[in-house]
């Protein structure tokens, strides 16, 4: 905010020229966003559920078995652990091998776990993970590698 109280001359009236900013305009604007901005964050925040383990490891001496792993490798290639199939007999082929790791749990109550080459096409990861769920493979978990 600016004022004039001196003179330099001229009526008593004649304020001059002032060339001070007035930035009450810009204050009052900043200020709206602000508010505008505080309301709408939380608004945006989303939560996931994640399964995660316990961070808890095994006692010594314990002996852990090895998941069944799904690779796709490049090309779209499938491999249950080291056993190749194709994306029509995957749920076959993995219900076959669930049943011999864990007989005591219906194949589809048990975890899956697909790792991808790094220059797998999108598509043929989804088609692998829409065969898995289309067939009732619902707990899937993913695996990557530090590069």
């Amino acid at each position: 905010m600016g004022a004039k109280l001196g003179g330099g001359g001229g009526n008593k009236f004649d304020l001059g020229q002032n060339s001070d900013m007035n930035v009450t305009p810009f204050v009052d604007v900043m200020l709206v966003l602000l508010i505008i901005f505080m309301v709408s964050i939380p608004a945006a925040t989303v939560s996931i559920k994640l399964d995660l383990p316990p961070a808890i490891p095994p006692p010594p001496g314990t002996i852990v078995k090895e998941p069944v792993l799904v690779n796709i490798q490049q090309g779209g290639a499938l491999y249950i652990g080291e056993r190749a199939t194709s994306l029509d007999g995957l749920p076959a082929d993995l219900s076959q091998v669930l049943a011999v790791e864990d007989p005591t749990t219906a194949p589809t109550e048990q975890r899956v776990y697909i790792r991808a080459d790094r220059t797998v096409r999108y598509g043929d990861f989804m088609a692998v993970m829409n065969t898995l769920q289309g067939n009732g493979f619902y707990q899937v978990a993913l695996i990557n590698e530090e590069i």
